[in-house]
This record gives C-alpha cells, sequence and structure tokens, in this order.
C-alpha cells in the first residue's frame, strides 16, 4: 500500500478549490469527444502510476454503488446467503430509485481499505472512478462529483486544466 492520503486536507482542498473545479469541468465541456476521451485515458494511466486507491478507499467510505441485480446476485453467491437475505441486510434505495448500500462506508471495506469481496464486488466498484472509458463527455457531471471524492479524478482534472 502507497502512502496514506490525507483524506481530511484532501476534503479542505476541494472545498477551497470548488470554484476552480466547476471552471475545470466547464472547459472540459467545451472539448470535441474524442480529444476528450484521450485526454482522460491519458490523464488516468498517468496519475494511477502513482497514486494507489489503497492509500485512499474514499469512495468506499463516502459514496457507495448503484447496485445492479447482477451485483446483487453475485455479492449474494459469494457470501453465500439468500438474494432476499442480502437485500435486507445490506441494501437499501434511494431517492432516487436505485438499489445502494445501506450503510457507509461500505460494510465490506477492511481496516486495510481491502475489499473483503473484491472477486465479487459490484460493476461499479469495479468501474470506479470511470476515467478509462470512452464517451467521457456522458458522464462529465459524475466525474466533477467524483473529483470531489476521489484524490485520483480530482489531480486528473488539474493535469487536464494545464492542458
Amino acid at each position: 500500500m502507497g502512502n496514506k492520503i490525507d483524506l481530511q486536507a484532501f476534503k479542505a482542498k476541494v472545498k477551497q478549490e470548488k470554484k476552480q473545479t466547476r471552471k475545470i469541468f466547464a472547459d472540459l465541456k467545451k472539448r470535441k469527444a474524442k480529444q476528450l476521451d484521450q485526454d482522460f485515458s491519458a490523464a488516468h494511466e498517468e496519475v494511477f502510476s502513482y497514486i494507489d486507491c489503497l492509500s485512499c478507499a474514499n469512495c468506499c467510505k463516502t459514496a457507495g454503488p448503484r447496485l445492479l441485480q447482477d451485483d446483487i446476485d453475485r455479492l449474494a453467491k459469494n457470501l453465500r446467503l439468500k438474494v432476499g437475505d442480502f437485500m435486507e441486510k445490506y441494501v437499501r434505495t434511494d431517492e432516487d430509485g436505485d438499489w445502494v448500500m445501506k450503510s457507509l462506508p461500505c460494510p465490506f471495506l477492511g481496516d486495510d481499505n481491502y475489499c473483503r469481496v473484491y472477486e465479487a464486488r459490484p460493476k461499479a466498484c469495479r468501474d470506479y472512478p470511470h476515467t478509462d472509458r470512452n464517451r467521457m463527455h456522458q458522464i462529465l457531471a459524475l466525474t466533477e462529483k467524483n473529483a470531489s471524492y476521489c484524490p485520483a479524478v480530482f489531480e486528473m482534472s488539474r493535469k487536464l486544466a494545464a492542458d
């Protein structure tokens, strides 16, 4: 595990630079879709060459995933629970009608920031922070929100602003 990320300092920086982040993402919306995908892909590779998710796990602590039926089925099987029992113990419906974890931090996050159900983790967790995909223009609002949870996304936004 890399150097621990100071989450209190990160939260303060996010708050302090909120207007700058808004401006960066407004400017990113003006880029052509293909260029935006290429830029995010390069920033993703660079940032994750020196940021280790296990040094942070803030996403697991503060922003639970949206769960799909396949995720629930896979997790229940992994935990040797009936789907109904899994749902009752771990899942709630949020204000948007989506299935999410009942509690945060994620009940499967260990003290060492490792996921106890890593091989069975939800698709949203597998794909997070969604910065190495195509059609980034479709999820810029989500990515802007993720910049307030994820130091890597925050750092990527700064790199993209400098380009």
